[in-house]
This record gives structure tokens, C-alpha cells and sequence, in this order.
């Protein structure tokens, strides 16, 4: 039954998350996100990909990892935002662990992200951990 209510909820956050005529709500965005990675016994990194306009064009879970890391590859969301033609993206994982603070690895490769999506003229909006029910925002925490 509880999987079936969480589908339920992904399922509707997923339409609400398509259907709008932007992305303007960044408290939908991370319960989206939550809902999506929050139940994940490993790590996984995800990518909102959106136009001029902030519509959504495409979610990917982009890398998968152990219960403690995952190997993210800048060039590969360079690449997928090229081949989708994205302005924007929000990037995306979980903490296994439960803990949402970011680390200074995820710190570290927001940073290396954002460098490689400017080269390409392709804006980093967010960085949004997923841990524990809770979500940090690294544009809400001045870190973008």
C-alpha cells in the first residue's frame, strides 16, 4: 500500500513537473526530486534538462552508484544537454545515508559542473540533495 501511494505521488508530481508552462516552483521541483531519489538505496544522480523558458524538456537518473558515491562525469551532462539543446538544468542526487548536507565532493563537482555548462552557454540553476525527507538547495544556499 505505501508503494503504491509513493507511485501515486510520483506519478502526479511527474505531471504537474511536465504540464506547467515553467519551472517556477522550487519547492515542486525538490518534492519532485525528494520523491524520485529519496527512497534510493544507492546513489544516484540526476539531471532536469529545460529550455529558454524553463519548461521541462527531459529527467535523467544520469549516474548510479554505491550507498556512499557516485561517479558523475561533467561532460556527459555537457553532452546530453547539447544533444536535447537545454538552456538550463537542475542537477540532482540522493544521500543514502539520510543526511542532505551536501559534502565537499558535491561542492566540488557543482563547481566543476557549472564550469563545463558555462562553456557550452548552458545555465546551472540548482544543485538539490535529496536526504533523510529533506532537500538542500545549493541556489537557496547562495552556493549558484
Amino acid at each position: 500500500m505505501h508503494d503504491e501511494i509513493i507511485n501515486q505521488a510520483r506519478e502526479l508530481l511527474t505531471q504537474r513537473l511536465y504540464r506547467t508552462d515553467s519551472l517556477t516552483s522550487p519547492r515542486d521541483t525538490e518534492s519532485y526530486l525528494a520523491l524520485q531519489l529519496g527512497d534510493r538505496e544507492h546513489e544516484v544522480f540526476s539531471v532536469i534538462f529545460l529550455d529558454n523558458q524553463n519548461h521541462v524538456i527531459k529527467y535523467l537518473e544520469m549516474f548510479h552508484g554505491s550507498i556512499a558515491t557516485t561517479s558523475v562525469h561533467p561532460r556527459e551532462i555537457a553532452r546530453q544537454a547539447l544533444k536535447l539543446n537545454a538552456a538550463a538544468i537542475i542537477c540532482s542526487h540522493n544521500h543514502p545515508s539520510g543526511i542532505a548536507e551536501p559534502s565537499d565532493i558535491d561542492k566540488v563537482i557543482t563547481l566543476k559542473i557549472q564550469q563545463v555548462m558555462g562553456l557550452i552557454e548552458v545555465r546551472l540553476l540548482d544543485h538539490i540533495v535529496v536526504g533523510g525527507g529533506q532537500t538542500v538547495s545549493f541556489a537557496e544556499r547562495g552556493w549558484l
